[in-house]
């Protein structure tokens, strides 16, 4: 009766597990762990594979924006560390115009206050105007691309009071060129930010672009401000091949020439094209290159400060950008023409070294030659007599060049000049490098005619860069390496990336053939047409140039120079070419080129640290009348301006 009364209905009975519960239990409970492992498996995948992803979506849904930190563009640099294109700091002044607006006024009028009082530029109208129309934007930009000595008041004012909220500082970059035309065409510059165009900056474009960072900011429930900061990876820097000084003296000296021919013979400027490339020969490592005119890199789309304003202005649309494009070409590899006489060296170099010529033979000229029927006149239509092979290249002779080239023949003649990579691209690291493919016959294409005209560089075109590296395998033994203008990659932090040796592409010529030819380069500088090259106190080897263009009735020329310093230990090229130069005679004008590389020469020799190698002479207590020009060496009323192909 007792149990009956302390448990009335039954309701502290203790009911019996069954092994049937018992199982329910245990697959419900092993159930949960399978979930909670899943679940745990799942937070860390996403956590170390996606975590970056899920927090940036997370921060970018509170109060504060994320933003963007930019990267800084590489430098580009010369050889020795001179500075040629960096990216310098500039600031944005942004407003929160959503805080400011919630801000109680004298917060307000402190932020107005102080961004007007250190940045004048910017008026408490445009900041009211700004708070009232986008009273909800996080971020509006009051000013842009400002130098650091604009904002370091307001900088230190940020960082010394907690009054003024709701403005920030963005730092970016802005390029610039310290020597604001200085090979123009071989750096390049940059459009929308951090997009080369052209040169060095197009070539090596994301080399030296970086990687942007974030800031991912957020109101946390104490209504602080927090960031998460992945930060930019800047780009590498570029160092060159390019010497500024050797460079500086190049364009002096070319603006000097065309300072002197501008409204000459023509009113007009003093050339239509003119470039320049000086080598390092035994690593065709480019020291300097520049065409004329050149432009401000800081300003590329300035044509007022190089054809005058009213010119200018005078331009269509089209015209203007068509100007600007032509400004913009590098000359220097990316135009053809015809080479002339600076091509017959390589005519040469092909019998030489097959043994179809031996430097031993002489050759009658009587002023022409005769092939297919047609007449392929001399420089000297009266004929220079008998010459040997020195005397054809020292006097320019085109009607020995023919015989060389007769006796040559043409699958041999057409094998060298592929060898020479004429035809070809050298792949030098610039953009824009011109095919000659089409502009040249291979030996199935080529007729008699074509030979005779191809000897002395005539109907076929070619580059600049084309010539000068061949002129380089010639000087330094045989050796054809690809032209480059970047030495080395560097790091931020100085350390270099990678360095880019010298490539040896292919051997042209045994080194015999190339001393054969180099002493009669130097016989051309010493006696011949290109004296106007010699220079006090070194030996100089060369061989100038003159080439008719288009219309063969038209009398316009190229004119050029390619040589070497000194001639016992050559350490560097240069070669120069004049397309059009504003004279009278331009088949007479060679010695301008001549004369500009023995400007440069001058200057760059002892600069190079070039011991002379010859006896310095005295000069001359008088200025000495101008040497006429020794190609072509004709006298002018026996001799008119009459196509060479007759």
């Amino acid at each position: 009766m007792a149990d009956n009364k302390s448990n009335p209905k039954g309701k502290n009975k203790i009911t019996k597990i069954t092994l049937y519960m018992k199982k329910k239990m245990t697959i419900v409970f092993s159930g949960i762990l399978v979930l909670l492992a899943a679940l745990i498996i799942r937070i860390i995948y996403l956590n170390q594979l996606q975590g970056d992803y899920y927090t940036q979506k997370v921060l970018e849904q509170q109060e504060y924006n994320s933003r963007t930190l930019a990267y800084k563009r590489g430098s580009i640099l010369d050889r020795n560390g001179t500075v040629l294109a960096v990216s310098e700091d500039v600031y944005n002044v942004v407003l929160d115009c959503y805080v400011i607006n919630k801000l109680d006024d004298k917060y307000k009028e402190t932020a107005i206050e102080k961004i007007t009082k250190y940045i004048p530029d910017i008026t408490r109208e445009s900041i009211i105007e700004a708070l009232t129309n986008s009273p909800d934007s996080k971020y509006y930009i009051l000013a842009k691309s400002l130098p650091f000595s604009q904002i370091e008041g307001l900088q230190e004012e940020m960082d010394n009071s907690e009054e003024l909220k709701g403005v920030w500082l963005e730092k970016g970059y802005k390029r610039s060129y310290p020597y604001s035309t200085l090979a123009s065409s071989l750096l390049g510059f940059t459009f929308s930010g951090n997009v080369g165009n052209g040169g060095i900056e197009g070539e090596y474009n994301d080399i030296l672009n970086g990687e942007n960072g974030r800031e991912y900011g957020y109101i946390n429930e104490d209504s602080n401000a927090q960031r998460t900061v992945i930060k930019p990876t800047d780009g590498y820097n570029v160092v060159s091949t390019i010497d500024v000084n050797i460079q500086e003296i190049v364009e002096k000296y070319m603006k000097q020439l065309n300072d002197e021919l501008t409204n000459g013979y023509t009113e007009g400027p003093g050339c239509q094209n003119m470039g320049v490339i000086v080598m390092d020969p035994n690593t065709s490592e480019v020291l300097a290159m520049s065409d004329y005119p050149n432009f401000d890199l800081n300003n590329p789309k300035n044509l007022s400060a190089i054809m005058g304003e009213e010119s200018a202005n005078s331009l269509t649309e089209e015209e203007y950008q068509n100007k600007l494009d032509n400004i913009w070409n590098n000359y220097c590899i990316s135009s053809t023409y015809e080479p002339g006489s600076t091509f017959k060296l390589f005519t040469l170099a092909s019998g030489l070294e097959t043994g179809k010529l031996t430097g031993n033979e002489t050759y009658v000229c009587d002023g022409y030659q005769e092939v297919s029927g047609k007449k392929i006149h001399c420089v000297n239509r009266s004929g220079h007599g008998t010459e040997t092979t020195a005397d054809a290249i020292s006097n320019s002779c085109n009607d020995a060049l023919m015989q060389m080239a007769s006796i040559i023949g043409i699958d041999i003649f057409s094998k060298y000049q592929t060898i020479f990579n004429f035809g070809l691209k050298t792949t030098i690291d610039l953009p824009g490098e011109a095919s000659t493919a089409s502009l040249i016959h291979s030996a199935e294409e080529m007729i008699p005619m074509d030979l005779a005209t191809y000897s002395f560089g005539q109907s076929f075109n070619t580059t600049m860069i084309q010539i000068a590296s061949a002129y380089c395998s010639i000087i330094n033994g045989g050796n054809y390496y690809q032209p480059h203008v970047v030495k080395k990659l560097v790091d931020s932090n100085g350390d270099t990336v990678k360095t880019i040796e010298p490539t040896l592409m292919k051997q042209t010529v045994t080194k015999e053939t190339c001393e054969k030819l180099m002493s009669y380069m130097l016989t051309t500088v010493e006696t011949g047409t290109a004296k106007a090259a010699k220079v006090n106190g070194y030996s100089v080897g060369g061989k100038t140039g003159t080439a008719e263009k288009g219309d063969r009735t038209e009398a316009k020329y190229v004119v050029s120079f390619a040589g070497y310093a000194p001639a016992t230990d050559p350490k560097v090229l240069i070669y120069v070419v004049i397309d059009e130069p504003n004279v009278e005679r331009q088949d007479h004008a060679a010695s301008l080129a001549s004369t500009l590389a023995k400007n440069v020469f001058t200057e760059i020799l002892p600069y190079m640290g070039v011991s002379p190698d010859r006896e310095i002479e005295a000069e001359p207590e008088v200025p000495q009348e101008p040497e006429a020009p020794q190609e072509p060496q004709a006298d002018p009323e026996n001799d008119p301006q009459l196509p060479l192909v007759e």
